[in-house]
């Protein structure tokens, strides 16, 4: 059974950080020539949907951001701890949300919500102006 567990989550100021952790059981993310493990970090807002914020590949690390948080959050993984990270930097107001960890089963490389097969169950995170 796959699980994934996220932490780390929590109330900060603007202009605060926060790391991220999740963390994955009953699945390898390292990745392998058969494909698989891209991971990824989704936010959803109240009364918005769900979106991706940055997502890795399982093969090679490559990383890509959503726009608004380039050059402020980075995405990465431990394989040997089978855990994903995202440190969050310089938040701001509107990156309160629901953080959710993802992983994929099946693709390296996975940019669509519909990409992904498991899920935890999000932490919390609030940044106060």
């Amino acid at each position: 059974q796959v699980q994934l567990v996220e932490s780390g989550g929590g109330l900060v100021q603007a202009g605060g950080s926060l790391r991220l952790s999740c963390s994955v059981s009953g699945l390898n993310i390292r990745g392998s020539a058969s494909g698989g493990s891209a991971m990824g970090w989704f936010r959803q807002a109240p009364g918005k949907e769900r979106e991706m914020v940055a997502y890795i590949t399982g093969i090679g690390g490559y990383t890509q951001y959503l726009d608004s948080v380039k050059g402020r959050f980075t995405i990465s993984k431990d394989d040997d701890k089978n855990t994903l990270h995202l440190q969050m930097s310089s938040l701001k107001p509107e990156g309160t949300g629901v953080y959710y960890c993802t992983v994929s089963s099946t693709m390296a490389l996975a940019t669509d919500l519909s990409d992904y097969d498991y899920w935890g169950e999000g932490t919390k995170v609030t940044v106060a102006s």
